[in-house]
This record gives C-alpha cells, structure tokens and sequence, in this order.
C-alpha cells in the first residue's frame, strides 16, 4: 500500500477503508509516513470529511497507537464526562462529588491548562498538598474507596492523536469536526470508562462559536462512542459568558465547593446536575433523568455531595481545613474592580475575553513553562440581562499587581452595555443520546 493512494482516494471524497485508515495511523506514528504526507492527507478530510464508519476507525487506530488503562479493578460502572473547555468551568469538581454520592464511580484522568485559566489538575493544586500523581493501584483503591479520584494522564495514552494534533495545529487543520472528534474521544476512550458524558461547549468563549458546528461535532462525537461500544451523551451548554461567577484557580475551587454546600449559582448548579443525572442513568442507578436531577438535587442540599468532595480531598492529600474554610484557599494581594462607565443593562459578555484576562493576571499559561498563580482570578458582579449603574463593579480583579492595566483593559473590551433590557442566553441547547 502507498500513502500518496491513499491521500488521493480522500482528495476525491471517497471513503478510505479500515485497513488504509491503520496503515496511515501506524505509519505516521512510526515515523515511516513523512509530516509533508500526513499533512495532505488531513487537508484532504478537512476539506472532503470522513463518514461515521471512518471517523469510528480513525479514533479506534489511535486509540491502538499506544497504552490503554486498564480500570476493570474498580467496583462497578464507571462513567467518565469531558468539557469541550470553556471560562470558568469548575463543573467537574461539583459533578464528581455528585456523581460518587450515589455510589457511582469515577476514575478521571485529567490534563494542565494552557491558554485562559489552569486547568483541572492546577485547579485542583490551589489546595495545600494535593497531589495528582498517584500509582495505579493506589488510584483503583481510591475510587473503590471513595467513588472518585482524579490524576494526571498517566503512560502513553492515544500518541498518534498527540503527534497529529501538533501537526494540525501548524498546517490550518484543526478545526476538522471528524479530526477534533477523533481527538477527543481517542483520549476518552484510552482512558478506560464504560460510558462517557460530552459537555458540548458553544458560544464566544468556546472552541465551536456556532450552535450549528458544536451540535455537529456531538453528534460526531455520539456516534464514535456508539460505533466503538460506549455509551455516550452530549450536553450542548452555552459558553456566551463565563460559567458561574469565579474565574481562576483558588476561585473555581471555592466556588464549586460552595455549590456542594447548598449555595444557588443558577447556571453553574443546573448544569452540574444535568450532566451528573446523565451519568448516573448512563450508570444503571436511575431508571430515568428525572429521578436521577431529583436524588442528586437533595445531596446537594443534605450535605452528601460536599461530604464525598471532603473525602476526596482528602484522600489525595489535600488539606481539608481548605475545605471546611475556604477563606485559607489562597488569596491574593489586591482587590481591584472594573467599573460600568454608562447605566443600562449588560448585553454581552466576550467570554475569551475575561478567560484572557484572568491569563494576564497569572491564572493561566500563555506558555507551557508559565507558572500557575493559583491565588489571582477575577470575580463577575454582573452577567448578561443584569442591570447596571455607572461606577457600579462589573467584574473584581484578584490580582497581585495594584493595577493591573492589560487585564482591566481586557475586561472593558468583554462587557457590552445597552439601554435595553436583555434575556439571559439559554444555558442548556441540546442534550444528544
């Protein structure tokens, strides 16, 4: 078999089988397929596609390129959920909890952040002495303990996807539906869970802008774990404004553990639910979503979420008292707020924007060798359809700087103030089974 056949056959829209499919994964992997040869070949699907069967082949071939985690020592049904990514989405730390209250588990494997804010393992290291590196023995024990436990990818999971991505990212093919789709639930997969719950993000500070590509790549998404025997539901949530009110590190903590103890975050809490009550119906727990929003609603008020987060903490090290006070969370220097210069109503908020912002601060990593300052992030006093007075704060900066002017200019470019009155964006669009 011939690799320039094989880009051929995608460059005249016709479907590649599985053996070319393997043949091109391995041999990119390898390193006998060449990057200028790998490269026409995803320009090729960028522009002509790849069907169900194709896409299900590719993430499987990648899947087979490396390691696998093997979780069959861990008690039970084991569902996993993955967020597209988006500003101020601390939903993994409220659904986990939620989820491991009604004895489901949940074995995470989670990855650093770069761009906008941390993401969920530096996150999670605002806590004083958690620990994210665990072996595998130590990780099973801890999920069939607690129900939950979260740890850094371990091994050599999915490298094709890793050595494709990074060749997409510099030849203008990453935003493929069947590439990124593949991507993802390559990654998923290797992972090990029996079902899988998708957070679809859309919107100005997600990955997919439009309703339409993010409903298209979860059904793309859908129909991989369908094809490869996972069960698999996408929740398509909006990301026009960032999730909650806390953005940063130490600040998604706090928050997240707020929404355990009782507090109502509208958004946040609703969409916490939606996803945990897929989980745990994926899991057999539940008959049916109603039932499952219902029990999972009363351990957010009964304490039974919180006191599973509690656990998990403190299973992997972290200092509880963080928990029982979140004051001792870090904090940091300077309080600095961003006021409205006119009265009216908050109309728009440029999500990606304040995730920038938050970067400037120091919550985030414009590089992969930046240093995380868990204690910075930025706090919303008003989201979309509020109203606002001038000199009101829209936004309070948790900075280390006194005045902090390239996150202050940021957050200005964000808001958008009319004299009308505005409708909240609707959080949940679509839910994909």
């Amino acid at each position: 078999m011939r690799m320039v056949d094989v880009i051929q056959k995608k460059r005249n829209g016709l479907e590649l089988n599985e053996e070319e499919i393997k043949f091109f994964v391995t041999g990119y992997t390898n390193g006998d397929i060449p990057d200028y040869q790998a490269s026409a070949l995803t320009m090729a699907i960028y522009f002509k596609g790849m069907t169900e069967k194709e896409t299900a082949t590719l993430t499987q071939a990648m899947v087979d390129s490396g390691e696998t985690i093997d979780l069959s020592g861990i008690e039970g049904h084991i569902v996993d959920k993955h967020s597209t990514g988006g500003v101020g989405d601390k939903v993994t730390f409220i659904v986990g909890p939620l989820v491991a209250s009604v004895g489901v588990p949940v074995a995470k494997m989670s990855g650093r952040g770069l761009g906008h804010t941390g993401g969920t393992l530096d996150k999670l290291e605002a806590i004083k002495n958690f620990h994210i590196e665990m072996t595998k023995e130590e990780f099973i024990n801890n999920v069939n303990t607690h129900k939950l436990a979260v740890a850094g990818q371990t091994g050599n999971l999915a490298p094709a996807d890793k050595k494709l991505y990074a060749l997409r990212d510099v030849t203008a093919t990453v935003d493929s539906i069947p590439l990124i789709a593949g991507s993802i639930m390559s990654k998923k997969l290797a992972s090990g869970a029996d079902s899988i719950v998708l957070d679809v993000k859309t919107g100005s500070g997600a990955f997919m802008k439009t309703l339409e590509d993010s409903e298209a790549l979860a059904r793309e998404m859908v129909n991989i774990g369908k094809n490869l025997g996972r069960n698999t539901v996408a929740v398509i949530s909006d990301m026009n404004q960032p999730l909650g009110y806390e953005v940063g590190n130490a600040n998604e903590i706090k928050e997240a553990a707020e929404i355990l103890q009782g507090k109502n975050v509208e958004d946040l809490r609703k969409l916490s639910l939606e996803i945990a009550s897929h989980m745990t119906v994926l899991a057999e727990v539940f008959s049916d979503y109603n039932e499952a929003y219902e029990t999972l609603e009363k351990n957010l008020e009964n304490g039974k979420a919180f006191e599973a987060f509690r656990n998990f903490i403190g299973a992997q090290g972290g200092d509880t008292a963080m928990i029982d006070d979140l004051d001792k969370l870090p904090q940091s220097k300077y309080h600095v707020e961003v006021t409205a210069e006119e009265d009216g109503y908050v109309s728009a908020i440029d999500a990606e924007s304040i995730g920038v912002a938050a970067m400037y601060l120091g919550a985030g990593r414009a590089t992969k060798d930046d240093t995380i300052n868990h204690a910075v992030g930025i706090t919303l006093k008003k989201k979309i359809g509020d109203q606002v007075k001038t000199g009101e704060p829209l936004v309070v900066l948790n900075s280390d700087e006194e005045n902090p002017t390239d996150s202050i200019t940021k957050v200005k470019e964000a808001y958008t103030i009319t004299k009308e009155t505005i409708t909240a964006p609707t959080l949940i669009h679509k839910v994909i089974n």
